[in-house]
């Protein structure tokens, strides 16, 4: 028996090494992003790395060694983020457009706080990778107690083709508290054709208000287009089919500032009975929250 041990201990000190040499060896073609707590980036092939120090092949600096006790995050990206030699953050607010939702859903955990001109406030969480339910409200009772406005966004995502065509379909489900009879709400659908950072999306809502449902669905056309790092074009568009019809159409944009995103743009109705130039601003702000998992 002491000898079948020794045997057994030989042979597990000889195959140690490998085993630590092997957990050692990092993807040779995984490019990877480094935060420090600085806030010092580094982008790169990770060389070697253990409990002490990470070693990194960057293009700009060539290989970098860095303490472990000063690294914040290291997550993989894909190399389709890099522009030129700047790399491009994921999308961070890609599901909607100004107010509109598109085809793309939040991931699991992941979740955001939307305020529009102060008072229009809304949250939207993601409970799996492609359910996510939101709640809204417009904070009326604060003066004098009026009548408020709350409501609950649930919506459904499903990728057809992954990052080309994604469809969605979803509710805001409404009431004002402190008026009788003032439910309100859209059932919708939405096609979405593009990427998270270019894409078009047509969608088809049924509203209702006081119990009844609209005869005929009102058409959305959105679209979105990265323009650089951190900037985003967007148009938000509705044909809303009413006696008479109402277009409403919009031109702006989205800044992001490290994930935090400002909104702004203008709203031109549009109809037959429009005698004059109408142009209603929008300035709204979204801050993530929570992680996906």
């Amino acid at each position: 028996m002491k000898t079948i041990l020794t045997i057994l201990l030989i042979i597990l000190i000889g195959y140690l090494p490998n085993f630590t040499f092997a957990q050692d060896i990092p993807d040779s073609t995984q490019l990877h992003l480094i935060e420090t707590i600085g806030g010092n980036q580094y982008i790169g092939i990770i060389l070697e790395e253990n409990l002490s120090i990470v070693k990194i092949k960057t293009d700009e600096l060539g290989e970098i060694t860095l303490n472990r006790n000063i690294i914040k995050k290291i997550e993989p990206i894909e190399r389709k983020q890099m522009i030129g030699s700047e790399y491009w953050f994921e999308n961070p607010q890609a599901t909607r457009y100004f107010w509109a939702p598109n085809g793309y859903g939040l991931r699991k955990g992941e979740c955001y706080y939307q305020n529009v001109w102060l008072f229009f406030n809304q949250f939207a969480f993601g409970l799996t990778d492609n359910l996510s339910l939101g709640a809204g409200i417009v904070p009326a009772f604060l003066f004098a107690g009026a009548p408020t406005p709350v409501w609950l966004t649930p919506k459904f995502s499903v990728p057809v083709v992954k990052d080309k065509f994604n469809i969605g379909a979803g509710a805001l489900l409404g009431t004002v508290i402190g008026a009788e009879d003032a439910n309100f709400g859209i059932l919708y659908g939405i096609a979405t054709f593009g990427s998270r950072d270019k894409n078009l999306s047509i969608g088809l809502g049924y509203g209702y208000a006081g119990g009844e449902m609209a005869k005929a669905p009102a058409i959305n056309v959105n679209a979105m287009i990265r323009i650089s790092k951190g900037s985003y074009f967007m148009t938000e568009n509705y044909y809303i089919p009413r006696d008479p019809a109402i277009v409403l159409i919009s031109l702006g944009g989205r800044s992001m500032v490290r994930n935090v995103g400002l909104d702004y743009g203008l709203f031109i109705p549009l109809g037959s009975n429009m005698s004059t130039f109408v142009a209603i601003p929008w300035l709204g702000v979204t801050v993530p929250f929570g992680k996906k998992k």
